[in-house]
């Protein structure tokens, strides 16, 4: 196995933010994604393994496992070309939006506009829509998924794909309908690429993209690369690896032509990275910013999966779907995944990215479709870097307007008045509640918590909705605060925070302790003869097996006399547990765990 440490000179030329190291926090996940990606290579599943992670436009860290070629016993380098196969998809959707940002198409014009072999095609249903190029972006023509056909299919010479295509092709579904996934329909988009701009798929992808770009390693045929540069894709035969025939380039290399290496792959996941956050500088191209959001953005959705990734692991729901070129998911661990995978006989890749961590990873390797250890690889290393902290979102600037808002509702909190009220507070702020209702509101805050400072900064969900915490004499007052369209407080809510006393923490502390080991004379002292301790127990029983161990951190809310919420930190996820006790006995009445805010999936 060869690993490369920090590649800091791979500056990349499409404008991309440039850091000049790695976050430590990501650095530290390093050694988990290298076992990630060797674990393949160890087990037998492929050749060759070669892959990189991108931070902010910078190739940071690369690794290679086994090898390119058997025969010779060539090694993986980190400049080895392999075939990306379907990964080309996402250069296709780039050229379709490049040629609509400058005029010469519309994602809504008939396809029969630009490749008219298909005019005479009989309508799949009576009632169906005509065929458009947003239908072929994001799978949604109706046509047959055809991996195992289409593969065979990348070096169908153009007067072949014409023929094809005036004897009519046959459709799964109506257009517009459902998401089928169809290299045919990615093969038509390179036919449009051709006929509007006047060049060949191939020629466009190159001038336009890739020369742009710097991606100076990237071809349209594995042997269009040196020997020693290239790896030898291979399949698994009754003797072990054998070697496939390489397939050529044609009518259908806009589905999966490109060949590439690790490091000018990087370069297109930076520029596809550069797009985020949305801003104000320079927009230097070679595709608008605005449009690879675009082509990042899910647009033709598929069904949810929930799942666990063990028997004793948290569910984990992921929603997303298919946008132009690439696939958008969301899920439980990290907030948005954006890339796409490969697969022809004797190639397997992967790319995916992060946009609002500015983190993505890339993988090649030489086995037919990669199969499913390169898509369980490259999940293993994305959960690396996510336990490394590394992929924590990068929240949006406040807009000034948010942080008057904050301004003037901490002046409110340090000493209330109603001039300064009606101003900061948008016309429904005092008719959904009252000015009296509020200033007495405020009062009381001011008379449980005593005088309070900013704590950390206001932690915006967007440019005019976010939170911010005050520590106070006691406990801690947080808000939360929506902006209106005029610029103006249309929403504020309030949770106060007092510190527990000394019998709620003892509460608190047996709680966890009967979570740890379940005791009955414990329960029986700890809790109201109400309380159900079947149940409790195994709600105990799943809290542990689901979080692991916990400890408890500051209440975030209640009067820290009969109720509290304090957060648990757990070894596997947090979870938040509100204690209610009974006034005359001191017992805990009411026990219950719910997601903090901000989680997306049930504990």
């Amino acid at each position: 196995m060869h690993l490369s440490g920090s590649i800091a000179a791979l500056l990349l030329a499409s404008g991309a933010a440039v850091t000049e190291a790695p976050p430590p926090k990501l650095a530290s996940g390093y050694e988990a994604v290298d076992r990630a990606f060797t674990r393949p290579v160890e087990s037998g599943l492929t050749p060759g393994l070669a892959w990189g992670i991108v931070v902010d436009g910078v190739l940071v860290h690369t690794g290679t496992a086994g090898f390119r070629e058997l025969k010779s016993g060539a090694k993986v380098e980190p400049t080895t070309a392999f075939r990306i196969a379907s990964m080309t998809k996402s250069f296709t959707a780039a050229a379709i939006l490049q040629l609509r940002d400058a005029g010469k198409l519309s994602l809504d014009d008939r396809v029969d506009r630009w490749v008219p072999e298909i005019r005479g095609w009989r309508p799949a249903t009576a009632d169906a829509p005509p065929l458009t190029l947003r239908m072929l972006l994001t799978h949604g023509g109706g046509f047959p998924e055809d991996n195992p056909w289409g593969d065979r299919q990348l070096a169908l010479p153009d007067v072949a794909f014409n023929r094809l295509l005036q004897g009519g092709l046959l459709r799964a579904t109506s257009p517009g309908t459902e998401y089928e996934y169809s290299n045919t329909g990615f093969a038509l988009l390179g036919r449009v690429v051709a006929r509007v701009s006047g060049m060949p798929y191939p020629t466009y992808v190159d001038r336009m993209l890739l020369g742009p770009l710097g991606m100076s390693s990237t071809r349209w045929a594995v042997e269009a690369f040196p020997e020693g540069q290239r790896a030898h894709g291979y399949g698994k035969g009754p003797g072990g690896f054998e070697e496939e025939t390489p397939l050529g380039d044609g009518a259908y290399g806009a589905m999966g032509g490109l060949v590439t290496t690790v490091p000018d792959l990087a370069r297109w996941v930076a520029f596809q990275l550069q797009a985020w956050p949305p801003r104000d500088d320079a927009d230097p191209g070679p595709v608008r910013r605005s449009s690879l959001r675009e082509m990042q953005t899910m647009a033709r959705g598929v069904g949810p999966l929930v799942e666990r990734d063990r028997p004793d692991a948290p569910l984990t729901m992921y929603v997303g779907g298919y946008a132009f070129g690439l696939g958008d998911s969301r899920s439980c661990t990290i907030d948005r995944v954006v890339g796409h995978g490969g697969g022809l006989p004797g190639w397997g890749s992967q790319m995916r990215w992060v946009p609002s961590a500015g983190v993505g990873l890339v993988a090649l390797s030489n086995f037919t479709y990669g199969g499913e250890f390169l898509t369980q690889a490259t999940r293993e290393a994305l959960a690396a870097l996510q336990r490394s902290g590394a992929l924590t979102p990068r929240r949006p600037a406040p807009a000034p307007a948010l942080q008057e808002v904050q301004a003037g509702v901490n002046g409110l909190l340090s000493s209330w008045d109603d001039t300064l009220a009606r101003a900061l507070g948008a016309e429904n702020f005092f008719l959904d509640r009252s000015l009296e209702t509020r200033r007495k509101e405020f009062a009381d805050l001011k008379t449980r918590h005593g005088s309070c400072r900013p704590e950390g900064p206001l932690d915006s969900r967007n440019a005019l909705r976010g939170h911010w915490t005050l520590r106070c004499e006691r406990g801690t007052v947080r808000f939360f605060a929506t902006v209106a369209p005029p610029g103006k407080l249309q929403q504020l809510d309030v949770t106060s925070a007092l510190p527990p006393d000394a019998r709620m923490g003892a509460a608190v502390a047996g709680m966890l302790s009967l979570a740890s080991a379940w005791n009955d004379e414990k329960a029986t002292a700890l809790l109201a003869p109400a309380v159900d301790r079947v149940s409790l127990r195994r709600q105990l029983v799943a809290l542990t097996a689901l979080h692991g161990a916990c400890r408890s951190g500051e209440p975030v809310d209640g009067d820290g006399h009969l109720k509290t919420t304090v957060p648990l930190t757990c070894e596997q996820r947090p979870v938040n547990a509100s204690v209610t006790l009974d006034d005359g006995s001191g017992k805990v009445s009411a026990l219950t765990f719910a997601k903090p805010d901000g989680a997306t999936c049930p504990d």
